[in-house]
């Protein structure tokens, strides 16, 4: 069952210059960030709200790392903005086999490693009404020692 907005993802040409603005604009502070090879891209996770399942919404800042990424070719195709929304869900095998079993194309055979540790999938934005939507299963949080 999805449980709640875990992130947007925002592509961007500069994610520094991307996170200063809306460090500046909003007082949106970093979270995260990393360097995802597999995907191609440099991300920043600024965390907006901490959730009432114990997980958190962010927004999640995207420049590619290479222009043959899926965020470096739809970047050079649309320019800087909303790339994507993203659900998150205790159980993104499960709910990625429910929503392929309604019809949907679920772009992964199998999740993979998302930003922090997390498993994630992406389902078509065909069989979305045009919105690239990928699902998310946190990692575990650990519990900070005593």
């Amino acid at each position: 069952m999805l449980t709640r907005i875990d992130h947007i993802g925002i592509a961007c040409h500069d994610l520094d210059t991307t996170v200063e603005f809306y460090r500046a604009t909003y007082g949106f502070e970093v979270f995260h960030t990393e360097v995802n090879e597999e995907q191609g891209v440099r991300e920043a996770m600024l965390k907006i709200n901490e959730t009432s399942d114990g997980g958190a919404s962010y927004l999640q800042l995207l420049e590619p790392t290479r222009e043959d990424s899926a965020v470096g070719k739809w970047l050079a195709k649309n320019g800087e903005g909303v790339h994507h929304i993203a659900f998150g869900t205790a159980d993104v095998d499960a709910d990625s086999e429910d929503i392929r079993g309604k019809g949907v194309r679920v772009l992964y055979d199998e999740p993979r490693r998302g930003s922090m540790g997390s498993r994630i999938t992406f389902l078509h934005p065909k069989d979305c009404h045009g919105v690239l939507t990928e699902l998310v299963t946190s990692a575990p949080v650990e519990s900070p020692e005593h």
